[in-house]
């Protein structure tokens, strides 16, 4: 996931950098006058009639996800509309989430070391710099399975550079789709996305303004083509299906038209690394937030359960990054940042079990932990005995021996972005160590190093793509096998791993320190969930 620098919600000093003070004299700049207005199963009828008696008009309905596009005026109309016994929550339309990961560099941990440490392997020009390919044995599956084109993975994030050199060869443009309109301020008038770089503020589909979606399809399916690095299956498509703004937050329409249309195209395995917010913790009835915000926070809820099971239903195995709180989301005790948007909105308030983080807890995902390079929990990784699935490599620079830059995940970065953002000179070479640069015959690419489980959870959508690719058989837009066998055959093939012992890990951050206790067996628990995902045994496993 993106935006939050290292996750570690439990140290102030981490926290302070996503920290905004609200302001008590802060307007919006325009009254918000588009809702989501969802109602129960056959109340389409009863719900336009609460809209109509709220001072509002229906503009649309969506049928597959039962709920209505509302026009209305901005004061009380959520709260009017949700005292209907047929709706069964009301949300603004309006960003909902974010992505969170860091790049590998932090002032606090030193630089990264020159090309001579890196391991020395066979493959691709940086597969030695790739230790998250060789621990779940990537590297070798490459040449075994390494997925068919008639597979596609659809990425739900910021944008895929569809022109980069390492993605390009894998990039389905045709049914790729951009679901968000960049927003150049938010609603009390900041800068949210910045200056429109598209006519009517619409990217093209082959462009990422971020990074973090272009690095996830890297991981996935960058392919084996003498440039750079190989990703997990290097031989599927992927599509973009991009619902987060430039900066990297997202409106909660977009994610469920992003879920609608992979299942209706044939989508096999989707990759979502972000969490569905303004919320962290969505709670259907918590005392200390008002009824808008109770209303809200259902319709989070509600909407995302719908499209993910429409989009099961279809046919799409759903892959979930699990969040960098470092938290365990079985036992939450506190939310410091909700609601998230628009910054400065933010409030403390006691949460518990009852409340999800979306979609990592919604029913039919499978949820990534994410691993250093020693194969431990990362320390920013949640966790949860009945929230983790499996795990993968997502980096740790602050585990293991050596040097920094073998500790995070490198994989493709947008020119345009390193060049917007100061990380590569006039020249075009990079000026820090965490950026990357390799040519081949003429054509260079850049790569990038960044952590989190936004990097754990593309490994995961990737083994699951050999497993389609092995077992799937013919159907719309490709191959088809249904959700619930590639979940079997992905905790089937991955490798088991105990909590450590003793159960209580204690990790040492910047001279403070940070207890996580892992609960369950071996067989499923806490920290590794059924285990570290493996692409071998996937390239290998019988049916």
């Amino acid at each position: 996931m993106r935006r939050v620098a290292s996750g570690l919600t439990a140290l102030a000093a981490v926290v302070a950098l996503g920290a905004c003070t609200p302001s008590a004299t802060r307007e919006p700049a325009t009254p918000r006058a588009e809702f989501l207005v969802f109602y129960d199963h056959g109340k389409q009828r009863q719900a336009e009639a609460a809209v109509e008696r709220a001072g509002g008009t229906a503009v649309s309905a969506d049928t597959k996800l039962g709920y209505l596009m509302a026009a209305g005026p901005g004061s009380g109309f959520e709260e009017a509309v949700g005292a209907d016994p047929a709706v069964v929550g009301v949300s603004p339309d309006r960003r909902i989430g974010y992505a969170t990961s860091r790049p590998a560099t932090s002032a606090r941990t030193g630089g990264f070391p020159d090309e001579k440490s890196f391991t020395k392997t066979r493959g691709e020009p940086l597969a030695g710099r790739q230790w998250d390919m060789r621990m779940i044995g990537a590297d070798r599956a490459n040449a075994k399975a390494p997925g068919t084109k008639q597979v596609l993975v659809g990425v739900i994030d910021t944008g895929v550079d569809g022109k980069h050199p390492d993605i390009a060869p894998n990039f389905n443009r045709d049914l790729s789709r951009n679901f968000v309109t960049d927003k150049p301020k938010d609603e009390y008038g900041e800068t949210l996305d910045g200056p429109c770089e598209a006519s009517g503020c619409k990217d093209a589909v082959d462009v990422d303004d971020d990074g973090h979606g272009t690095h996830v399809a890297s991981t996935i399916a960058s392919p084996v083509n003498g440039l750079g690095i190989a990703g997990v299956a290097p031989g599927v498509q992927i599509v973009n299906l991009r619902a987060g703004q430039d900066s990297g937050f997202f409106f909660l329409k977009p994610s469920l038209d992003a879920l609608t249309y992979a299942g209706d195209i044939g989508v096999d395995v989707v990759n979502m690394s972000y969490f569905v917010d303004p919320w962290l913790f969505n709670c259907a009835n918590n005392k200390s937030d008002t009824r808008k915000q109770q209303l809200e926070q259902q319709a989070i809820i509600t909407g995302m359960q719908r499209a993910i099971d429409y989009a099961r239903q279809k046919g799409v195995t759903l892959i979930s990054a699990l969040g960098n709180g470092s938290t365990d989301l079985g036992d939450p005790k506190v939310d410091k940042q909700s609601p998230g948007y628009p910054k400065g909105d933010e409030k403390e308030r006691q949460v518990d079990n009852s409340c999800l983080n979306v979609p990592a807890e919604s029913n039919g995902v499978i949820s990534v932990s994410a691993l250093g390079p020693s194969g431990r929990k990362a320390v920013y990784s949640d966790y949860g005995d009945e929230q983790t699935d499996v795990s993968a490599p997502g980096g740790d620079v602050l585990d293991g021996q050596g040097t920094q830059a073998t500790r995070s995940i490198l994989a493709a970065a947008p020119e345009h972005v390193l060049r917007a953002s100061g990380r590569i000179d006039a020249k075009g070479e990079p000026k820090g160590a965490d950026v990357v640069k390799d040519c081949t015959g003429g054509t260079c690419a850049y790569y990038q190093y960044l952590e989190g489980t936004s990097m754990a959870s593309p490994h995961a959508a990737g083994v699951a793509a050999i497993l389609v690719s092995r077992f799937g058989k013919p159907g719309k837009g490709g191959l088809e096998l249904a959700p619930a066998t590639t979940e079997q055959l992905l905790y089937k093939t991955a490798t088991q791993k105990a909590c450590p012992t003793p159960r209580q890990y204690v990790y040492k951050v910047f001279g403070q320190t940070e207890t996580h206790d892992c609960e369950g067996g071996t067989s499923d628990n806490g920290f590794y969930g059924h285990g570290i995902v493996d692409a071998w045994k996937a390239a290998t496993v019988e049916p």
